[in-house]
C-alpha cells in the first residue's frame, strides 16, 4: 500500500476520524483549536449527530482532541497524541517530509533493534533460533526487491519476539507499517543482495552463538547501511 494514496474508508464515522485525524496530524487544526460546530459538521458530512459522536469518540481515544462542556471538540496539544496508534502513525507519515519521517524513524530503530537483538541472544529458543533463520533463508531467495520485503520484515520481528519481552516485542509491532515503507524504499536500491545480505546474517550468527555483544554491534552496522541505502535512494536531502 502506498501510504501516501490510502484506500478509501467504507463507514461513515470511520471517513470523519480519517478527515478530521489528518487536518490535526498535519497542523491545519491546531492544539486548543475547536473543531467545527457539531451542528455544521453534520451538515458538511451529512451524518446524523450519532455518527458524529462515534467518530468524535474514536479521536479521543487516539488522544488526538477531547471534548468541554459548554465548547465542544478541541484539538489535544502534540505531545498527547497516541502517535504508535496505526492511524495515528499513518496520518504522521502522510504529513511530514519522506525524509525528515525516515530520518526520525531511523534514529528510534538504532535505540531499539540493537537491544532487541541483544536480548534475543540470551533469550532466543531453538524454534526462535529456527524462526529467524528461515526468514533469513527466504531473504536469499528472493529474485527481486518486491520478494525480498515480506522475509526482511519477518526477519526483524521475529528478533523481536525471540525476545521474550511482549512489551519490547509489542512496541517493535507498532512501528511494522513505518518499517514496510522505509524498507520499500531502502530496498530499492542497486546490488540489494552483496550490501544487505551479509549485515543480517552476521546479526542471525550472533544470536545463533548467544553473543550480546555481537549482536548489538552487527544490529547497529545493519542499520547503518539502511540508512545510507535510504540516502541512495532518496538523495542527498536524507542525512547520514
Amino acid at each position: 500500500m502506498d501510504y501516501r494514496q490510502p484506500k478509501p474508508r467504507k463507514s461513515q464515522h470511520a471517513r470523519i476520524v480519517h478527515e478530521l485525524g489528518r487536518l490535526i496530524v498535519s497542523g491545519r487544526l491546531k492544539p486548543e483549536e475547536k473543531l467545527p460546530a457539531e451542528a455544521q459538521l453534520c451538515e458538511d458530512y451529512d451524518v446524523s449527530r450519532t455518527v458524529l459522536r462515534e467518530a468524535t469518540r474514536v479521536l479521543v481515544a487516539k488522544g488526538l482532541v477531547y471534548s468541554k462542556p459548554r465548547v465542544g471538540s478541541v484539538v489535544r496539544p502534540r505531545q498527547d497524541w497516541h502517535l504508535l496508534d496505526p492511524d495515528v502513525l499513518h496520518w504522521l507519515m502522510q504529513s511530514t517530509p519522506q525524509n525528515e519521517f525516515f530520518d526520525k524513524l531511523s534514529s528510534v530503530r538504532c535505540i531499539i533493534e540493537p537491544a532487541s537483538a541483544a536480548l534475543a541472544a540470551v533469550n532466543a529458543t531453538p524454534e526462535d533460533l529456527e524462526a529467524i533463520a528461515e526468514a533469513y533463508a527466504r531473504m536469499e531467495a528472493a529474485k527481486d526487491p518486491e520478494s525480498f520485503l515480506e522475509p526482511d520484515l519477518d526477519f526483524h520481528s521475529r528478533i523481536a519476539e525471540a525476545t521474550h519481552n511482549e512489551l519490547l516485542a509489542h512496541l517493535c509491532n507498532m512501528f511494522s507499517l513505518a518499517l514496510r515503507e522505509s524498507m520499500t524504499h531502502s530496498n530499492r536500491r542497486p546490488n540489494l543482495h552483496e550490501l544487505a545480505l551479509p549485515r543480517h546474517k552476521a546479526i542471525l550468527t550472533a544470536i545463533q552463538n548467544r553473543d550480546t555483544l555481537g549482536a548489538r554491534h552487527a544490529s547497529l552496522v545493519q542499520l547503518e547501511d539502511a540508512r545510507a541505502a535510504l540516502s541512495a535512494v532518496l538523495g542527498e536531502d536524507f542525512p547520514l
